[in-house]
């Protein structure tokens, strides 16, 4: 019997950056503010921001480390209201309540993204800032969240963790909003174990962010831009320490050469997978709107007509052989499911949002699998599907 693939080792760091870790643990200099010049976080900034076509980056300890300092970058007070989806990771209102602010929930449609109507109505006069999370790679309509956004003078920042290398309407993600978040921790598309970078073209906000993030004293003055915002702000904000090291930066500089390839790749194994999940009568992988070019390297699916009894029998049916499938609504205290953020208190009633978690599956399918380890991993799934309701499938062959 054929084995499943193996779809949570992410791909080796290339030999590049094992030499340029090699020679940091030889001289010891770890801490990116210690060399005058060209430390390995800074190349790492100037090379995100120009691969980006952004002004300005900043590289810190994660994502969220990243979605935090945005908001205090931004000014938003303590109390400030934030909008969110409410299917994205629990780490994103987090990152809210980190920063002294107040998560507003919004409905997410059966495609994972925005509902539009929910949006534009909690866009209201008390709304501070309005967060969007591009969750597992799905954007949402950023032409018209934008334009919302915009005419009620409400910044925008996006969580692009799932995202980088995604594309709207010829806008790369994360270049859309006032700022861009992204994410280097293991199962992103670049792999730092941990670690994050926020760009934007925004000098003030950058200059704001830096500070924060850890540049104490004049360290600051190792950042070749912004020397004038720099100084205004010089003791004037908190010191957060989130900075990234040396170390990260050298694992993820060498990587960023590889992301056209898995982008391109990841994409092709998605497409390929979803045609045939999407044979199936009890699957639905719903399409890329169409401004939407993605860069996944995961699967979400929905499962259509299953009661409860039959989502657990497709779930185990897929896990015995080898493939796992995580619903988000009902895998015992997922972080993606909104009604498990106890810190956030009392929750809103969110149906359509819990319906679709219900039923939404998340399978991994990184760009490294071969053909056929996508095509045994689909098979897999539409046994499992036709199993648990009873019926047979004329495509799900190995």
């Amino acid at each position: 019997m054929a084995l499943a693939p193996n779809a949570y080792d992410a791909e080796p760091i290339p030999e590049a950056a094992r030499a340029e870790v090699e020679r940091l643990l030889s001289s010891g200099d770890l801490f990116r503010y210690t060399a005058p010049e060209d430390a390995p976080v800074s190349l790492l900034e100037a090379e995100f921001a120009a691969l980006m076509g952004a002004k300005y980056a900043l590289a810190v300890a994660s994502c969220s480390a990243a979605l935090f300092l945005s908001m205090k970058a931004l000014g938003l007070a303590p109390g400030a209201r934030v909008l969110i989806p409410a299917f994205t990771f629990a780490a994103v209102p987090s990152a809210v309540v980190h920063a002294e602010c107040v998560p507003v929930l919004v409905e997410c449609g059966a495609n994972y993204r925005i509902d539009m109507a929910d949006f534009e109505a909690k866009l209201d006069g008390a709304i501070d800032a309005v967060l969007i999370s591009h969750m597992r790679g799905h954007t949402s309509d950023m032409d018209r969240i934008m334009a919302l956004a915009e005419a009620r003078g409400v910044p925008v920042i996006e969580d692009a963790a799932h995202s980088l290398g995604t594309v709207w309407n010829g806008r790369k993600i994360g270049t859309i909003g006032r700022v861009g978040c992204f994410s280097f921790q293991s199962y992103k598309l670049v792999n730092a174990g941990e670690g994050g970078i926020l760009i934007s073209d925004d000098a003030e906000l950058i200059a704001r962010a830096v500070i924060m993030s850890g540049a104490y004293e004049h360290n600051w003055k190792k950042h070749p831009v912004l020397q004038d915002h720099f100084a205004t702000w010089q003791n004037r904000l908190p010191l957060y320490n989130t900075r990234l090291s040396n170390l990260s930066a050298a694992i993820i500089r060498p990587q960023l050469g590889e992301i056209a390839r898995r982008v391109r790749d990841g994409r092709v194994n998605h497409d390929h997978v979803a045609a045939r999940l999407n044979s199936s009568p009890w699957i639905d992988v719903p399409p890329p709107l169409p401004a939407e070019e993605r860069a996944p390297d995961s699967i979400q699916f929905n499962l259509i007509g299953m009661g409860e009894a039959e989502v657990r029998a497709f779930v185990a049916a897929a896990g015995a052989e080898g493939v796992k499938v995580q619903v988000f609504g009902m895998s015992a205290d997922n972080a993606r499911a909104f009604w498990n953020w106890g810190f956030l208190g009392d929750v809103p009633d969110l149906p359509q949002t819990r319906a679709m978690l219900m039923r939404a599956c998340d399978v991994r399918l990184p760009a490294r699998l071969t053909r056929a380890e996508c095509d045994f991993t689909a098979a897999v799934l539409l046994r499992a599907a036709d199993a648990a309701m009873g019926s047979e499938h004329p495509k799900a062959v190995a």
